[in-house]
């Protein structure tokens, strides 16, 4: 059996679950979240913790459990305290601004890029050069947080781009005559 699908996910204080036979919706106070179910995962939900077992004896199964379990402690976390991706802005003249659900951005071309954003993601500028996209689903902050670094991803040799927060890009050396 999966060593993550063993393990129950515990269900905060202020986080509701409801689980039918095709879906599982979880609320709180940054929003709702709904998922289909697997239909090889068994999941019960007893004393504020859900547990998740396969179906039947199949490595699939044995599988989805462990990513079942996965999905649902994200969303739990997700509509607890949310998720955020910080990308930073690296080059003369580069800039962002947030106005409501778009995302500006002047990163060296002719035009400005301007992003929009879905409906249960906020976006923000702290700074300048700084952009914080947040959010109750993981996987929806981490795609339009790559969607965001895709319009110009950091180049090998000055380093100048939209890079994630903490991420080292490693220059190379210029060519030599």
């Amino acid at each position: 059996m999966s060593r993550v699908g063993k393990m129950p996910v515990a269900v905060p204080k202020g986080v509701e679950v409801a689980i039918t036979a095709e879906q599982i919706t979880v609320k709180g106070s940054n929003g709702t979240l709904t998922r289909a179910l697997d239909p090889r995962v068994a999941l019960k939900s007893e004393g504020g913790q859900i547990s998740f077992a396969p179906a039947d004896a199949s490595t699939a199964a044995d599988a989805m459990s462990g990513t079942m379990r996965a999905l649902v402690a994200n969303m739990i976390n997700g509509v607890g305290k949310g998720f955020e991706k910080k990308l930073s802005l690296v080059g003369v003249g580069f800039r962002a601004q947030a106005q409501g659900q778009k995302l500006s951005l002047q990163i060296g071309f002719s035009h400005p890029v301007v992003k929009d954003m879905p409906a249960n993601v906020k976006v923000a500028t702290p700074t300048q050069t700084e952009i914080v996209i947040s959010g109750p689903d993981r996987q929806v902050v981490g795609q339009i947080a790559a969607e965001v670094r895709a319009f110009r991803p950091p180049e090998p040799y000055k380093g100048k781009g939209i890079r994630y927060a903490g991420e080292r890009v490693v220059l190379k050396e210029t060519k030599k005559k």
